[in-house]
């Protein structure tokens, strides 16, 4: 991967990550005082520290955060709030649509930290990153989500 190439690939994966944390917080605030809640709002802490260990990346290979990126994932997730279950008010078809927009950047996040792994050689600045203990964390977050989309999906459909 070239210097440029993992500059950009780690900018869109940094997007993805504000997308994910935009759509559960919107979402953790929607459903506020119920178990699903609280179940995304231990999620989202993990995503949050995901993000920050990237930021962290982004920062030790001197790229800097690409603010346009940033920005436009973020008007995704507000996009998102007309499109989600085809309606304004939250439910169990949005609950659904969300948790499988989830399961899919967290699968992304996981194949970011195996990508990293196999150039680790050529970047020096990605030795110190536990990238085995992120993976791990990713396919964990991931069949947390699972379940919750299974429950979100017998509800809903």
């Amino acid at each position: 991967m070239s210097r440029e190439a993992l500059k950009t690939y780690l900018n869109d994966h940094l997007a993805g990550s504000v997308l994910a944390i935009e759509l559960c917080e919107r979402t953790i605030g929607e459903n506020e005082g119920t178990p699903f809640a609280a179940r995304l709002a231990r999620l989202l802490e993990e995503i949050r520290k995901d993000q920050t260990v990237l930021k962290g990346v982004i920062e030790a290979i001197g790229a800097g955060q690409n603010p346009l990126k940033k920005a436009g994932a973020w008007l995704a997730a507000q996009a998102g709030r007309l499109k989600l279950g085809g309606t304004d008010e939250p439910g169990e078809l949005s609950r659904l649509e969300l948790l499988e927009m989830l399961s899919t950047g967290i699968h992304g996040k996981g194949a970011l930290w195996r990508a990293l792994r196999v150039v680790v050689a050529r970047h020096e600045e990605l030795r110190g990153v536990d990238l085995d203990l992120l993976e791990r964390r990713a396919t964990e977050q991931h069949e947390e989500v699972e379940v919750m989309r299974l429950e979100a999906a017998k509800a809903a459909l």
